[in-house]
């Protein structure tokens, strides 16, 4: 399920995955775009996380590769994301990505609804 890159483990969903794709295909966004995700401390001792397209990786990012799906994510918020996992939820209590993040503190929330 993961290409890790350098010893750090980050998983993608093969849901999240479809979606990544579905969405670069109904925007005409290039393959050579990555997408850029990021994470810093939120309220409640979780994580805020802030997803995007750019076609440029910044100095300092890591890169994962899964298929024709390029993430890069920045050296802070690497250190929040490790053995982190990517999901895509479409149900009853709504759709967008979730993170399932061990790092999280016990007290806060696993998913985040973030969107793209």
């Amino acid at each position: 399920m993961s290409d890790a890159v350098t010893g750090t483990t980050f998983l993608v969903t093969d849901k999240a995955k479809e979606y990544i794709l579905e969405v670069m295909e109904e925007n005409k966004i290039p393959e050579e775009y990555y997408l850029k995700i990021s994470a810093k401390t939120g309220e409640h001792e979780g994580f805020a996380y802030q997803l995007g397209f750019d076609r440029e990786q910044s100095n300092g990012d890591t890169l994962f590769e899964f298929g024709n799906i390029k993430i890069s994510v920045d050296g802070k918020s690497l250190f929040y994301l490790m053995d982190a996992e990517l999901d895509y939820k479409n149900d009853s209590s709504g759709k967008g990505f979730t993170f399932n993040n061990p790092n999280k503190s016990p007290h806060s929330h696993s998913s985040c609804g973030c969107s793209i």
